[in-house]
């Protein structure tokens, strides 16, 4: 048995398969999808607050050029985008985090109060919602 095979196999796989983790497990792209989901829940939920969707678009474009600029490619990106699995977790995960704040599922008051805090202490939910 010579080595040339078994060493193009192994240049092979150590070249198609990413040297980073998976996107899911990029906390800086996982934490801002998880921010939009909260403040698009708050808005959705709430008729006093609606959603700054410009401010949002940005802030989603921004996440999408930090994960190319991790070494993702548009193909990638996409792929993790279109994933029902992920959407749902970080959905859960959303919706958890208001839960915790006082914002149960269905809770109108309560989601207006989280969002007006949300508002008042400039956090980066709070930065995507516009209390009218």
């Amino acid at each position: 048995m010579t080595l040339r095979p078994l060493c193009l196999t192994l240049a092979a796989l150590l070249t198609s398969a990413p040297a980073f983790a998976d996107l899911k497990d990029e906390r800086r792209i996982s934490e801002g999808l998880i921010t939009v989901g909260i403040a698009y829940e708050i808005s959705e939920v709430c008729p006093d607050i609606s959603a700054r969707k410009i401010r949002g678009l940005r802030y989603l474009l921004a996440l999408k050029s930090a994960a190319s600029g991790l070494g993702y490619s548009s193909d990638e990106i996409d792929a993790y985008i279109d994933d029902d699995v992920e959407k749902d977790r970080l959905e859960v995960i959303a919706r958890q985090r208001l839960a915790a704040l006082g914002a149960r599922k269905g809770d109108v008051a309560a989601h207006c109060a989280v969002g007006r805090a949300q508002v008042a202490q400039d956090t980066q939910v709070g930065r995507l919602l516009n209390p009218r």
